[in-house]
């Protein structure tokens, strides 16, 4: 079984996100560091080379494929500031339809900025989350 790439590190974050050259992204990027560590009570970790991740928990799927992997956490990319919401979506209509501006993947909020969203939505969304895993990963 292939092993999983992305690994939490000692890397900086505080370096890592000095390097996002856009800086309405990397402003963005200290807002969501100081309110995850709240949400979450974790300090942050990098995990692989470019994703800030908080808390973790260890999964194992039926197939027998398991790992540790981050509560939550966010990235800067080119295109999108990326927002890990590991629960996903399918469960919290109620939230997504008054969030603001933003695509989806399976458990990414892609945002082009903050200000496109609901700051208020977004704190329960990923408390929701992150709540969820806890309970299912015990």
């Amino acid at each position: 079984m292939a092993e999983l790439k992305t690994k939490k590190s000692d890397n900086s974050i505080v370096a890592f996100l000095d390097r996002v050259d856009n800086e309405e992204r990397r402003n963005d990027c200290f807002k969501l560091l100081e309110l995850f560590k709240k949400l979450t009570k974790e300090e942050p970790k990098m995990w692989g080379t470019s994703i800030v991740g908080f808390g973790s928990y260890h999964y194992k799927y039926d197939s027998g494929r398991e790992g540790d992997w981050f509560l939550t956490g966010f990235s800067p990319r080119k295109q999108n500031l990326t927002i890990y919401v590991i629960a996903g979506f399918s469960e919290y209509d109620d939230i997504m339809k008054n969030l603001g501006k933003y695509k989806t993947g399976s458990s990414c909020l892609y945002v082009k900025k903050l200000s496109d969203i609901d700051m208020d939505k977004l704190k329960t969304l990923v408390t929701k989350s992150i709540t969820f895993l806890k309970k299912r990963y015990k």
